[in-house]
């Protein structure tokens, strides 16, 4: 039998091309990043714009919330990674994460990582709370890392 899915609500906005999408876990919140630079966090409920962070011109490909730290993580094709308090819209890191453009970024549940993975063929851990020191590379890839997931029953592990 196929499955059904009844849709509840539609959300439509103009936009340039979406490259990312997260959905923050206790707010209406929908965390967009675009190809024109810009990484947006809308409201589902209202379908209403509530922050729009002007990063740069040029695509941003990752966007994730880190929830727990009330900050949002974007990596881009300037090779950056810019952490940014989803509150204040205060910058509070930024850094040159890799040697390509960034392709996707994972933020683990319970400790103070995050990992990026590039077109640089490499896969990054990121420690916040040793001032976003690169703790481990994950080397080896023979072509871009296009994506990564860590596994939700074991945050030790991921793909």
């Amino acid at each position: 039998m196929p499955l059904r899915l009844e849709i509840k609500r539609k959300f439509s906005a103009l936009s340039d091309r979406v490259k990312s999408i997260d959905v923050h876990p206790t707010e209406p919140w929908v965390l967009t990043s675009m190809f024109n630079g810009h990484v947006m966090i809308w409201d589902y409920n209202t379908q209403q714009l509530v922050k729009d962070f002007e990063l740069h011109d040029l695509p941003v490909r990752a966007a994730k919330f880190i929830v727990r730290k009330q900050w949002i993580v974007c990596g881009s094709d300037d090779l950056m990674l810019r952490v940014y308090n989803y509150n204040t819209m205060e910058k509070v890191h930024a850094w040159e994460a890799h040697q390509d453009y960034i392709r996707s970024i994972e933020v683990h549940p319970t400790l103070p990582y995050v990992l990026s993975s590039s077109d640089d063929m490499v896969i990054n851990l990121w420690d916040w709370d040793k001032n976003w020191r690169c703790c481990m590379t994950f080397e080896g890839h023979s072509h871009y890392v296009m994506q990564i997931a860590l596994n939700p029953k074991d945050g030790n592990m991921f793909a």
